[in-house]
């Protein structure tokens, strides 16, 4: 179901996602999200399937998981309202990069790569400052992840 209200409109305009936005540009890329509600244990998506959207977690909280060697479950990160996952597939076109699980009851509003692209073609100067945030985002993740690999390289030079 599309989506729109001032509730919803001020809980987005406070994410990194949607910052910077002019009002008749928000309400554009908010009349494409679609609400989807998921129940505790849901998958939302799954690793090395296709993906041609990204979500933003409204309400709930989600468990973000790879696959190790021998198959095990590895936990790389929580999601909790605010976040977004789910980018990487609109920017790089390749299958999901990691698991996606429900740890509560959640509701996420979906954008799909097909409505960024009609988005780019209604508003060419909202859609780059939407690549923008999505940049830095993963800028972002890219520098926590440096972190922890120092940190591991540290762990493991010491023992």
């Amino acid at each position: 179901m599309a989506v729109n209200s001032p509730e919803l409109k001020a809980f987005l305009l406070a994410t990194p996602f949607f910052g910077g936005l002019s009002d008749p540009s928000l309400d554009l890329l908010i009349s494409m999200l679609v609400e989807r509600r998921f129940d505790v244990g849901a998958m939302i998506v799954a690793e090395g399937e296709p993906g041609r959207s990204m979500f933003v977690v409204h309400s709930g909280e989600l468990m973000v998981s790879k696959l190790g060697r021998a198959g095990r479950s590895i936990r790389m990160a929580s999601l909790e309202p605010g976040d977004f996952f789910g980018e990487m597939t609109l920017i790089e076109m390749q299958n999901r990069s990691a698991s996606v699980v429900a740890q509560s009851p959640t509701v996420l509003y979906e954008l799909t790569a097909r409505n960024l692209y009609m988005y780019c073609k209604a508003d060419i100067h909202a859609y780059v400052l939407v690549i923008q945030n999505i940049s830095r985002e993963l800028c972002r993740r890219l520098r926590r992840a440096d972190d922890r690999i120092a940190e591991l390289l540290v762990h493991q030079a010491e023992q």
